[in-house]
């Protein structure tokens, strides 16, 4: 298991003892967004069940503590492009947003895929927050599931896709 310590914040890919915690720190991180209806954590262990969850990787604090975590998994696009997968959710403690968590994870968590051969990521999030990581919106690639100016995609490798991009069935 690959993992990587930075400023006191060991960054690892989940363990099934983790699970409990993940659940519990999603939903509590998702409680207060205006943009939530509950269901993130659902959709993660959904992911898990499905064996559609790629990547799971948790922050963890110097105390063994669960303090953030991020999800990825295939997506489809309608153009036949493989090796795509959507970023998220991803979560923080309540208490520790806005402290550079979410990004560690973020980065680590992209370049996990890249080594793992992913051609490229998707999400549907903040215009503000993502292009820091080199997420663009492209009118070729689209997602029927929300707002079109918030589905953002990062190219890794290869050519541009073009086409429509599904979500694993957790995602509903």
């Amino acid at each position: 298991m690959k993992s990587l310590s930075i400023g006191g914040i060991l960054l690892r890919e989940e363990k099934p003892s983790d699970v409990l915690a993940i659940h519990a720190l999603t939903a509590a991180a998702f409680a207060p967004m205006p943009f939530s209806n509950g269901s993130e954590p659902h959709v993660i262990d959904q992911l898990r069940r499905d064996g559609d969850l790629t990547l799971s990787l948790v922050a963890e604090d110097d105390e063994g503590t669960i303090i953030g975590h991020i999800a990825f998994s295939p997506v489809t696009i309608s153009d036949g492009t493989k090796d795509w997968y959507g970023l998220g959710p991803v979560s923080a403690a309540p208490a520790l947003q806005k402290t550079g968590i979410g990004s560690k994870l973020i980065r680590f968590g992209i370049c996990e895929l890249e080594e793992r051969g992913a051609k490229g990521v998707v999400l549907i999030g903040s215009t503000d927050y993502y292009p820091r990581f080199g997420f663009v919106h492209r009118s070729d690639l689209t997602y029927a599931g929300g707002p079109p100016e918030f589905f953002q995609v990062l190219l890794l490798e290869g050519e541009w896709p073009s086409g429509e991009v599904c979500y694993s069935p957790a995602f509903g």
